[in-house]
């Protein structure tokens, strides 16, 4: 596997990006995977890895980077999660489509790189950039997962269940069951627009499960649903990105 560190510029500075993908073989599609709201850190270089593995070029960016060029939160740290707070308000859907277009622009200069194939995963607070990327590059982007995503379907101008008619991929939405962040009533309401729209969707409802079931590393990690989550990403890679 090749493993890079970059930074990609944006009109708003320098955003260090992870870059990986198999060494030979490519050009290969490219998935732009956004981190949570905890950072960009080793963990999330892990999951990284294991999808560029089955033939990915994939890209982790920092997207606090106009604040701070590197963020791990320290959860025993009362101070470290308000700041954590503090750069997830600071975000929105708009920028981080902006920062999007930067991803792909630099991916369209490696030859390593097919940036006429990409996908997008989101996970919590980056759920709703995912699928707000997908409306944004429908001639690029052909599937899109939201994990556990937050702000998917609220009363707002910029709310992402307001542009699913501009998506033209595949979609992939996981939700859990004990979630402070997304209940059920905010889950069916994002389905129902789905299915208004005609979007080419796969919703989970994932009983038991508790937000952040992905990572190994948090407390309600939850192995069942973790692996049920990467047999539906593989998938929906699979079919939308290498056909």
């Amino acid at each position: 596997m090749i493993e890079c560190d970059v930074d990609i510029e944006t009109d708003d500075g320098l955003m260090a990006t992870f870059i990986t993908h198999p060494q030979a073989g490519g050009p290969y599609p490219v998935v732009l995977f956004l981190m949570d709201a905890p950072g960009k850190r080793e963990e999330l270089h892990d999951m990284a890895r294991r999808i560029s593995a089955a033939g990915y070029y994939v890209m982790l960016s920092n997207l606090y980077y106009r604040d701070v060029p590197s963020f791990t939160v320290h959860r025993e740290d009362p101070a470290s999660a308000q700041f954590m707070f503090k750069l997830m308000s600071n975000l929105s859907n708009a920028m981080v489509a902006r920062d999007a277009a930067a991803m792909i622009s630099h991916a369209r200069a490696d030859t390593a790189a097919d940036a006429s194939r990409v996908g997008t995963t989101g996970y919590c607070m980056s759920g709703p950039f995912a699928l707000w990327i997908a409306a944004e590059f429908p001639e690029v982007v052909k599937s899109v997962a939201s994990i556990h995503g937050v702000k998917l379907a609220v009363d707002a101008d910029d709310s992402p269940h307001r542009r699913v008619r501009d998506i033209s991929g595949e979609v992939l939405v996981m939700a859990a069951e004990h979630d402070d962040f997304v209940d059920r009533a905010h889950y069916d309401r994002l389905v129902t627009a789905f299915e208004a729209a005609g979007t080419s969707a796969h919703c989970e409802w994932v009983n038991e499960a508790h937000h952040g079931f992905v990572f190994p590393q948090r407390a309600k990690f939850h192995k069942a649903a973790a692996e049920r989550h990467w047999e539906l990403l593989y998938g929906l890679f699979d079919r939308t990105l290498k056909n």
